[in-house]
This record gives structure tokens, C-alpha cells and sequence, in this order.
């Protein structure tokens, strides 16, 4: 006789298989609110730069989490500001960007923040008709629960479709309840990358962030934001990389501040920088840096271009 074969719609006890889901998770909000750290804690891995100065992030950063139920494209953006040079020109166009692509929207804001700080952008926010979830970043700072029932009434005022998440990403406090809204909103549908994908950027990129966060971390004022990093040689083996670099600056006044007396800045720069890049890539790692002057290139749409801000 022949044996039947028994499927789930025969048998009433077996669980249906669960939908998978996948979306894009874009993180918006101005300068210096906390948005890399809070995207780092939720990727699990520091894929975003983090320093304490503000304009740090750059370029649209995306980092991935994949489990067996789901794929979540977070995508960290630059902060929201008014443009002085066509670099942050295409700065804006990468946050103005994330609004038009994104299955759920998180805007950060913390507990100093004015809430009418580019206040045309939240007028964006505010009329997005996907789920939007408002981070209110370093409760920490607060002293009581009344200063934050405060904030949060003004922000309710402000984004009345908001869902509200006060959190500090420094102590991960909250982090897992944003995450779990975050995973419940998402879309069902097909993964958009590998499910061993990490980030959407090459090694390369990496390379330069990490470079770019110990010049800001290392000079003061103008020399830090008057820096492009381009990685020229990528050489990997198996238990080793070779990387030579060219830091850019817009005057040899930079060049000379950069280089140190007797090249001991830069190379202070070159020994934090190859620390962080051995452990990221789990390899020993030769870098070489150079400094060369390219005048104005912050302003200039061929450099740009060449620079990756402009496709």
C-alpha cells in the first residue's frame, strides 16, 4: 500500500511555519544626541564612529542583525544640520534620504536638546506615514522622574504619532524594549542581504572611520572636520593586512598641526588607529598614513564625488 505523506494542514498539531520579516530601520535626529552609540548597541557590533564631538558620522552607515525569524537594515545617518559647505550639503541629502526608504523611523533626541532645533526636518518626521519611535537619549542625566515627564510631554507635542522610548545607549538602559517594538513593527518579507551580513560597507570604510575617530579624538577646533581618510592599499593575507592611507587637509597649516613636531601626533594617530583596526579585523595590521593638502575639497563637487559623498 502506499504510505501518505503527512503535511501541516493534515495534521492540526503541527505549528505553522512563522513569517519571516525584514525592514529598514533608519536613525535620524541632529548632531551630538547619541544616534551611533544607540545604533551600535542595537547592531551589537561598533560599526559606527563614536566620539564626543558633534558631525562625527559622515556617510549613511548601515549594520545588519539577522536572526532565523528576521533581518533588520539599521542605517545610522549624519546629524541634521544647516549646510556650510556642499560636504554637509550631501550630509542632509543622506539624512533627508533615510525618511523616503524607511520601514520604521527612530528619531533621537536627548534630555538638553531643544526641540525646535531644525525644526523643517521634524516637520518631515511628522508628517511620515511609517511607524515613527521617538528616542529620548541620556536619561541619566536626569535627577528626577518629573524633569523627564516634562520632556516627554513637550515631545508628545510635537510628534503626536510617536511612540516614546526614553533610554540612555551609554548604560543600554531600555535598549532591549526599543529593540523588541523595533522587531514587532517590521515588516514580514524576504531577507535584502546575506544572512552573514554585517554592514553594507567594504573593509575599507572601516578602515577610515576608525582612522578619522583618533584625529577627532586627537586635535581641537577646525583640523579634525578639514580631514577626508582614503584607504589607497588594501593588502590581506591570511593572518595580516597591509593598508596605506592618505589623509587629506584643506591648508599645510593643518598638514603641519596634523603631522606633529617630528611626526609624533600622526603617528600617536597611526598606533591608536592600527590598535583598533587589528581587533576589528582579528589580524596584525602594517599602516602606513601620508598627509597631502587638496585646497577647499569641502567645497569642491569633484573631490566630493571621488570622496564618496556625492553617487
Amino acid at each position: 500500500m502506499e504510505e501518505n505523506t503527512i503535511t501541516a494542514a493534515d495534521e492540526p498539531n503541527l505549528p505553522a511555519a512563522v513569517p519571516h520579516k525584514s525592514g529598514f530601520v533608519n536613525i535620524v535626529g541632529n548632531p551630538n544626541v547619541g544616534k551611533s552609540t544607540l545604533m551600535n548597541n542595537l547592531v551589537g557590533e561598533r560599526i559606527s564612529i563614536i566620539t564626543s564631538k558633534a558631525q562625527t558620522t559622515r556617510h549613511r552607515i548601515m549594520g545588519i542583525v539577522n536572526t532565523p525569524e528576521y533581518q533588520i537594515v539599521f542605517s545610522d545617518t549624519p546629524g541634521v544640520l544647516a549646510p556650510r559647505y556642499k560636504m554637509q550639503e550631501s550630509m542632509l541629502a543622506f539624512s533627508e534620504g533615510a525618511l523616503t526608504d524607511a520601514d520604521v523611523l527612530v528619531y533621537v533626541t536627548d534630555v538638553v536638546e531643544d526641540p525646535t532645533k531644525n525644526a523643517d526636518f521634524l516637520a518631515k518626521v511628522a508628517l511620515e506615514k511609517v511607524p515613527v519611535l521617538l528616542v529620548i537619549n541620556k536619561i541619566d542625566l536626569l535627577k528626577g522622574n518629573a524633569d523627564l515627564e516634562a520632556i516627554i510631554d513637550r515631545w508628545q507635542k510635537i510628534l503626536p504619532a510617536a511612540e516614546i522610548f526614553p533610554v540612555s545607549a551609554l548604560e543600554r538602559f531600555n535598549v532591549q524594549s526599543l529593540m523588541a517594538r523595533i522587531v514587532a513593527l517590521l515588516p514580514q518579507g524576504e531577507p535584502y542581504f546575506g544572512k552573514d551580513a554585517l554592514t553594507d560597507k567594504p573593509a575599507r570604510f572601516f578602515v577610515t572611520e576608525i582612522i578619522r575617530e583618533k584625529i577627532l579624538n586627537t586635535y581641537d577646533k577646525e583640523v579634525p572636520y578639514s580631514t577626508e581618510v582614503i584607504v589607497e592599499k588594501f593588502d590581506e593575507k591570511e593572518k595580516s593586512i597591509h593598508i596605506m592611507t592618505v589623509i587629506y587637509v584643506e591648508r599645510d597649516s593643518q598638514k603641519g598641526i596634523l603631522i606633529g613636531r617630528g611626526g609624533s601626533r600622526l603617528k600617536h594617530v597611526g598606533t591608536e588607529a592600527r590598535k583598533d583596526i587589528e581587533t576589528f579585523f582579528g589580524k596584525n595590521v602594517y599602516l602606513e598614513m601620508f598627509v597631502k593638502v587638496e585646497p577647499n575639497w569641502r567645497n569642491r563637487e569633484s573631490k566630493l564625488r571621488q570622496f564618496g559623498y556625492i553617487e
